[in-house]
């Protein structure tokens, strides 16, 4: 895997994420407590005996690159190995990147000198576990040009995927961006064989390819929509990978939590009995930035209903270092590292990220709740959601309100006390 460069696109905007969106990169939000979403890609690139990779960045990427540099620094560089963030560095354009394709081609300077013989390119903002050295030694074995990681994709769901279209022994004979309809994969009518966003590619082919497109104004320097179709056309030996989940469960795992509920369901997922996707598994561990904070705390017991007994508890969720459960109550939940839940509390079906205070006699259920927010006592959130929208709040489709990092604390503007 030393003859391996990784390459992880992390410059996407991820406008369908804001608000959790508007001071960082997607591949920055903060997923199942302790994690960010690229932790996941990260991971398996470890777990997978990758050690050399490269993170390109673009948009907002100053909370990606510190959390990069404070829980990825592990590696030695002595030994070639390192996570080493690239921003863009118009050495070439003097656009941003326009495209998958323009972004690596921007960047040839920086990658031609790692000398590799294969590039692995990986999007940094889905959830999943892959073994990526099972996709390099197909490619390998093969011989082929590139190979992409593929899973199948519902007919209803085609126009957000690249789809392709593979002969018996998977060589791939077309490839459509985004197609409003397909026609199904061989053996299941239901669904159409979908690209992950992964790629291998022969290094020097790769350079090439980019430089050829580069020249070609009307490119729109992307894989999907040009690399790939391209080199189908031209007879080159491409092949579909099909997704092994090293998340061993009996439902494949892979998620692009790319929308506010997508991303709730995402987490809220992982507080039932037996999540579909498990971080528990020591055999695929999944790593982060720990911060330094003390265990969990729970005080009070005061017995009652929940929200008008003092007592400190959490059911079903997940509570992460640093969290003082001070006499409210939480039920299927997930608390990032140094939240507060105050006397009297209540919070329901919510994901409340680092540093959020929950004051006394809140009410909350089901929202997303962004760092350093802090909640006035008897503030309500989740129960009226046209009271919700009118404070300014982000209400999603399914009924999830969102709130900003760090709202300020007058933009909730508490109505009367709650009655006994």
């Amino acid at each position: 895997m030393r003859g391996v460069l990784t390459v992880i696109l992390a410059g996407g905007r991820g406008t369908r994420l804001e608000p959790l969106t508007r001071d960082r990169a997607k591949p920055a939000v903060p997923f199942g407590g302790l994690y960010r979403i690229i932790d996941f890609t990260l991971s398996n690139c470890i777990n997978s005996g990758l050690r050399k990779i490269r993170v390109l960045t673009q948009f907002k990427s100053f909370s990606l690159d510190r959390h990069i540099h404070a829980g990825w620094n592990f590696l030695s560089p002595e030994l070639d190995e390192s996570v080493e963030v690239l921003p863009p560095q118009q050495r070439i354009d003097e656009t941003w990147y326009k495209g998958t394709a323009d972004s690596i081609y921007q960047n040839i300077y920086s990658l031609e000198r790692e000398d590799a013989e294969h590039v692995l390119i990986l999007a940094g903002d889905h959830i999943y576990k892959m073994d990526y050295d099972l996709m390099i030694r197909s490619h390998k074995d093969r011989g082929a040009d590139a190979t992409i990681g593929c899973i199948p994709v519902p007919l209803s769901e085609t126009k957000q995927f690249g789809i392709m279209q593979t002969s018996a022994d998977d060589r791939v004979h077309s490839f459509l961006e985004k197609p409003k309809t397909a026609d199904p994969m061989p053996g299941d009518s239901r669904y159409a064989l979908g690209s992950m966003g992964i790629y291998v590619f022969n290094t020097r082919m790769l350079f090439e390819l980019l430089c050829e497109d580069a020249a070609d104004p009307k490119s729109d320097h992307d894989f999907g929509r040009n690399i790939i179709p391209g080199m189908i056309d031209a007879g080159m030996k491409v092949f579909a990978h099909r997704f092994r989940d090293e998340n061993r469960k009996t439902v494949p795992y892979w998620r692009d939590v790319g929308t506010l509920d997508a991303y709730y369901q995402a987490n809220m997922d992982l507080v039932t009995v037996d999540p579909v996707l498990n971080l528990y598994d020591s055999a695929w561990p999944i790593r982060t930035h720990h911060p330094q904070s003390p265990p969990p705390k729970f005080v009070f017991s005061a017995d009652g209903p929940p929200g008008h007994a003092r007592r400190g508890e959490a059911l079903d969720s997940i509570v992460c270092p640093g969290c003082i459960i001070s006499g409210g109550q939480v039920r299927r939940s997930i608390l990032s590292p140094r939240v507060r839940v105050n006397s009297y509390a209540f919070v329901e079906d919510s994901i409340l990220l680092e540093g959020v205070d929950v004051g006394r006699y809140c009410r909350i259920r089901r929202a997303i709740i962004d760092k350093d927010v802090r909640l006035p006592p008897y503030t309500v959130l989740g129960y009226d959601l046209d009271f919700d929208r009118r404070r300014g709040f982000t209400v999603t489709e399914a009924g999830v309100v969102v709130v900003a990092k760090a709202e300020p604390a007058e933009t909730f503007q508490a109505p009367n006390p709650l009655p006994n």
